[in-house]
């Protein structure tokens, strides 16, 4: 089992940044691929970023130029620095981790954190 605590969200004015941290516990996370997802009420979830464990990023092209993910596997966390927020970023943002390789499909993924709200006000 790995455990996932997002923190960082919150409300910010369109322009601003936000940095998200996501804690994992539980089992080796460097042998763990982290993305970061987000939801809106009545929408699929959405793949924003991920990074797998040597450190390779796939951004989603929704966000890229705007978004950077790292990891610390000394420290057990992945961030998402957000920059250049628009409303359209609003959403609930979602840690997850898989064992294998770093893809896209929300569905793929073995653990999820239970979220952290953004809130982007124009």
């Amino acid at each position: 089992q790995v455990q996932l605590v997002e923190s960082g969200g919150g409300l910010v004015q369109a322009g601003g940044s936000l940095r998200l941290s996501c804690a994992a516990s539980g089992r080796t996370f460097s042998n763990y691929a982290m993305a970061w997802f987000r939801q809106c009420p009545g929408k699929e979830r959405e793949f924003v970023a991920g990074i797998n464990w040597p450190g390779s990023t796939n951004i989603a092209n929704s966000v890229k130029g705007r978004v950077t993910i790292s990891r610390d596997n000394a420290k057990d966390t992945v961030d998402l620095q957000m920059n250049s927020l628009q409303p359209e970023d609003t959403a609930v943002y979602y840690c997850a981790a898989r064992l294998r390789s770093l893809i896209a499909v929300p569905d793929l993924y073995d653990y999820w954190g239970q979220g952290t709200q953004v809130t982007v006000s124009a």
